[in-house]
């Protein structure tokens, strides 16, 4: 047993900074939360003079596999291959843990599995790297938001199948992608309800499965268990995916009034990426960009930006997500302050990247608290995020499963 001992304890569930307080850690869980006039003599200590230690944080939304810098879509995966894609994966994975995120829902990847290969590789403690639940693949019509588009006639159909895995149509063959991709390791569902704004030649307000065919995805996933993400631009995307009952709505970049109404009404979580359009817009340019994507992205940007507002005044459920993979994963953290620029404060943003979205995944009390019994998933941050929450963005210390990993560890004394 060891315990940590900071200036501050943040719970996220009070939202309450607590001083005087120490956290005791055993076989990678939280014992107990305790005064630290409490803790046993006879431990080790891991002292952080100066922080405060708050849940590891949580990215329901992010791409840790490949990377799609460089402006020239999707098309040009065939230039890379799948065993770059994961290496490049290594590195995103550690970039990810180290800026304090110590679980994330990762949302797709065009190399069918290699999500779940990374996962495997960090579960096995072979790289460090967050806990992932995985996608597998995205599930998307032909020449939709999550397929390979761009290519020349006589190139488009000599793809590998790992690039078109989940790529179909139709209720009975929806439902027998949802069955094999999670008979591959997958551990969720993510679907392309509408156009997608970095898929050259689709349009991110029209809507692409019908409701019958998110319905049968919806029922196949939940017979195994599992929850169905729906990244969805368009209003009618939005409500038909409410409709068929998916676990969360990515994006929603072009909600109207009942979209948000249905999303609030159904307890829909909501996963908005509300920092992508400037990271796109200031170094799209520079990174090569096509002038489609520029504008597509910013056409949905400052719509989000209100959608989202309206969400807040509507009571949706929330939950933190940030694209990560658009932008670079050790930014992830610069979501927080747009989240409190648009309508939530800092305690309330916290809790979208811990309490929250651990209940949206469907791991609530394993991760993002100070329960007893939790995951010792833990960061150090210097100063009170409360009253700065871009504090966030400089994580001065990470525990994973009761394992500190720095990258300013503090000092353990016996």
């Amino acid at each position: 047993m060891l315990a940590i001992v900071p200036k501050h304890v943040l719970d996220p569930d009070a939202g309450e900074l607590r001083a005087d307080t120490a956290i005791l850690v055993e076989v990678g869980r939280i014992k107990s939360v305790v005064s630290t006039s409490s803790v046993p003599a006879d431990i080790a200590i891991i002292e952080l003079p100066g922080q405060t230690v708050l849940p590891g944080l949580i990215d329901c939304h992010t791409h840790l596999v490949g990377d799609v810098e460089g402006g020239r879509g999707y098309a040009s995966l065939v230039t890379r291959s799948g065993a770059q894609e994961v290496l490049v994966g290594v590195k995103h994975a550690s970039e990810m843990l180290r800026a304090g995120f110590t679980t994330v829902r990762d949302v797709g990847t065009f190399r069918a599995f290699a999500d779940v290969a990374l996962r495997e590789a960090i579960n096995a403690k072979w790289v460090e790297g967050p806990r992932m639940i995985c996608a597998g693949a995205y599930l998307s019509r032909p020449g939709g938001g999550g397929d390979i588009t761009g290519l020349a006639i006589d190139v488009d159909q000599i793809l590998p199948r790992e690039l078109r895995f989940g790529i179909g149509a139709g209720p009975d063959r929806l439902r027998a992608l949802v069955s094999e991709i999670l008979s591959r390791g997958a551990t969720m569902i993510k679907v392309i309800a509408t156009g997608a704004v970095l898929t050259s030649g689709t349009n991110p307000g029209a809507p692409e499965f019908t409701e019958e065919e998110l319905r049968a995805i919806v029922e196949e996933a939940t017979a195994a268990g599992v929850f169905v993400a729906a990244h969805a631009h368009g209003a009618e995307g939005i409500k038909r995916a409410v409709r068929a009952g998916v676990r969360s709505v990515e994006h929603g970049s072009l909600m109207d009034d009942e979209a948000i109404a249905m999303l609030a009404d159904t307890g829909t979580w909501l996963v908005a990426d509300l920092y992508d359009g400037d990271y796109i817009a200031e170094e799209g340019p520079r990174l090569g960009y096509d002038e489609e994507t520029l504008r597509k992205s910013q056409e949905t940007t400052e719509a989000q930006r209100q959608g989202f507002e309206k969400c807040v005044a509507a009571g949706v459920r929330l939950a933190f997500g940030t694209d990560a993979g658009v932008y670079p994963h050790k930014d992830a953290a610069r979501q927080f302050a747009y989240l409190t620029r648009h309508g939530l404060s800092p305690a309330e943003a916290i809790r979208a990247a811990t309490v929250h979205a651990a209940e949206m995944i469907g791991w609530q009390g394993e991760v993002g608290t100070l329960a007893q019994g939790a995951r010792a998933d833990l960061i150090g941050v210097k100063g009170n995020p409360l009253e700065d929450v871009s504090l966030l963005e400089s994580v001065a210390w990470v525990m994973k499963g009761g394992v500190a990993l720095g990258p300013e560890g503090g000092t353990i004394t016996a």
